[in-house]
C-alpha cells in the first residue's frame, strides 16, 4: 500500500506543479540570470519551503478553512492581485541583460526570498486547487500511508524547482545567452500579468458576490 501511495503522490504532484505559472518562470529566470547556481538558491529553497507549507495545509485539512470563507478568497485574490502587478512591472522595467557577472546586478537575498514567497504564497489557486487536490487525495490514505503520499508529493517539488533553476543557469550560460535573456525578462512579465488579469477578474467577481 506504501508504493501505491508514494506513486500517487509523485504523480499528483507531477499533474499539478508542472503547469507554467508565476512561481515557475520566477525560479527559472533566477537560476538564467544569478551568476551561478549557488546565488538561486535563496529563490529555490523559498520555492520549496513554500509548496512544502501548502501541501502539508493540504494534508492536514485546512484547506477547508480557505473555502468556507468567502472573504478570505476574496482578500487572496485581491492580495495576489496587486503582488503580481507590481513583480510584473519590475520583471518589464529591468533593464537588457547581458550575462556577464562582473558587470551586472542581481536580485540580492531579501528580495528573492520576498518576490519567491508572494507568487507562491499569494495565489490563490495554489490555494485553492493544489492545496485542495492533494488535501482531498490525501484522505484516502490513513497514517502511515497518508505521510507517505505526502513524501511523494514534496520528492517532486523539491526536485522541479531545483531542476529548474539549473536548467536555467544552463541557458544563462549558453552560447546564444545574451540572445535569449534579452526576451526572459518580458515573457515573464506578461506570463505574471495574465495571472494578475485572471485574479483581479475573480477578484471583482468575489466582491460582487459577497
Amino acid at each position: 500500500m506504501s508504493l501505491t501511495a508514494f506513486t500517487h503522490g509523485i504523480t499528483l504532484a507531477i499533474g499539478l506543479i508542472l503547469a507554467l505559472g508565476p512561481q515557475n518562470v520566477f525560479v527559472f529566470q533566477q537560476g538564467a540570470l544569478q551568476p551561478d547556481i549557488s546565488r538561486a538558491l535563496p529563490t529555490v529553497l523559498t520555492a520549496g519551503l513554500s509548496d512544502t507549507l501548502l501541501i502539508l495545509l493540504g494534508v492536514l485539512g485546512v484547506s477547508a478553512v480557505v473555502i468556507e470563507f468567502s472573504w478570505l478568497q476574496t482578500t487572496l485574490f485581491g492580495a495576489g492581485f496587486v503582488m503580481l502587478v507590481y513583480i510584473g512591472w519590475t520583471l518589464y522595467t529591468a533593464p537588457a541583460v547581458e550575462v556577464n557577472p562582473h558587470t551586472q546586478e542581481f536580485l540580492g537575498v531579501r528580495e528573492q526570498v520576498g518576490f519567491t514567497a508572494s507568487v507562491s504564497l499569494l495565489n490563490p489557486h495554489a490555494i485553492l486547487d493544489t492545496v485542495g487536490v492533494i488535501g482531498t487525495n490525501a484522505l484516502a490514505y490513513t497514517t502511515p500511508d497518508r505521510w507517505v503520499f505526502t513524501a511523494g508529493c514534496l520528492i517532486v517539488s523539491w526536485g522541479w524547482f531545483s531542476g529548474l533553476a539549473i536548467t536555467g543557469r544552463a541557458l544563462g550560460e549558453s552560447a546564444n545567452a545574451n540572445l535569449w535573456m534579452k526576451y526572459l525578462n518580458v515573457v515573464s512579465a506578461v506570463i505574471v500579468w495574465i495571472v494578475a488579469l485572471y485574479m483581479g477578474w475573480q477578484f471583482i467577481h468575489l466582491l460582487a458576490i459577497v
